[in-house]
């Protein structure tokens, strides 16, 4: 018994040092995919406009970057132009997307595999390849420099990523639970907005939140189908601090970095539940 005792005791200690050690290993990871957010934090409260000097630390330390930032540019419309752009592409995607991902998950009907690598062949080319014919179709229908010819382009593209992670997300709810909905008189309807799509909050969260990070970081549609600086979304903004300037103003720029990081990373923030979530909320009991 008490050589069970201790070989029970050393177990539990090399688990707790195991614990530990990669409990330190995940912190100091993180803490090195925070240094360039740091140094950037440094270089927006600098008033020398340089990324690089003899110290780390700023020489002389003020707010005046993100003054400039919301009185001599207009960073505003910016955002105002990105958050139209990220609403109307998440809500249409996620529109066309989950019953077409529920229809390819559950139904087996002619040319559904063919749909399906027809999907994957036209999300695998990259966007750039694109461009020039896209380009020559929105402009024959007048949609270039329009927000609503963006947001097409948007959904088009982001619709078939969402297809395919919701429709990988519905094909591991057991069927067991629709047919047993089914017995208990439920109808079609009835099971997936009452047992489905509560069962599949998380994949959708997921997915919303991913669209919205594509939208909000998306430079090369951005600037190629909009011109003007009132069309101009964050990334593209961005881009003009320093384009727009002789010599450029790196703190103004990490300033704004900064700024336009925090709406994601305070979303991404609140949408962390449903990350780590999964099907235990609704599973078949045995």
């Amino acid at each position: 018994m008490t050589s069970i005792k201790n070989y029970r005791k050393k177990m539990r200690i090399k688990k707790g040092i195991s614990s530990v050690l990669l409990n330190i290993f995940f912190i100091m990871i993180c803490f090195l995919a925070l240094i360039p957010v740091f140094y950037s934090l440094l270089v927006s409260l600098s008033g020398n406009n340089s990324l690089v000097s003899d110290s780390i630390w700023p020489k002389e330390w003020t707010f005046e970057n993100y003054i400039k930032l919301f009185t001599e540019h207009d960073i505003g419309t910016w955002f105002g132009n990105s958050l139209l752009l990220v609403v109307a592409t998440v809500v249409f995607s996620l529109t066309i997307a989950v019953p077409a991902a529920y229809a390819f998950s559950r139904m087996r009907f002619h040319g559904r595999n063919f749909v399906l690598r027809q999907l994957i062949i036209l999300n695998a080319f990259p966007s750039v390849l694109s461009m020039f014919a896209i380009y020559k179709l929105m402009r024959s229908m007048g949609l270039v420099n329009t927000k609503t010819g963006l947001i097409i382009i948007y959904v088009g593209t982001m619709s078939i990523f969402a297809l395919w992670n919701m429709k990988g997300y519905f094909d591991t709810i057991p069927v067991a639970i629709e047919e047993a909905a089914r017995v208990d008189g439920a109808s079609q309807n009835q099971i997936i907005w009452k047992i489905i799509m509560p069962l599949a909050k998380p994949a959708t969260a997921v997915t919303a939140v991913m669209i919205l990070i594509y939208v909000w970081n998306e430079y090369i549609y951005a600037v190629t189908f909009m011109t003007g600086e009132d069309n101009f979304t964050l990334a593209a903004g961005l881009y003009s601090l320093q384009a727009s300037e002789t010599s450029g103003n790196w703190p103004v720029f990490a300033a704004a970095s900064l700024v336009v990081s925090l709406p994601i990373l305070i979303i991404f923030l609140l949408s962390q539940k449903y990350m780590v979530s999964g099907l235990s909320s609704g599973g078949v009991k045995k």
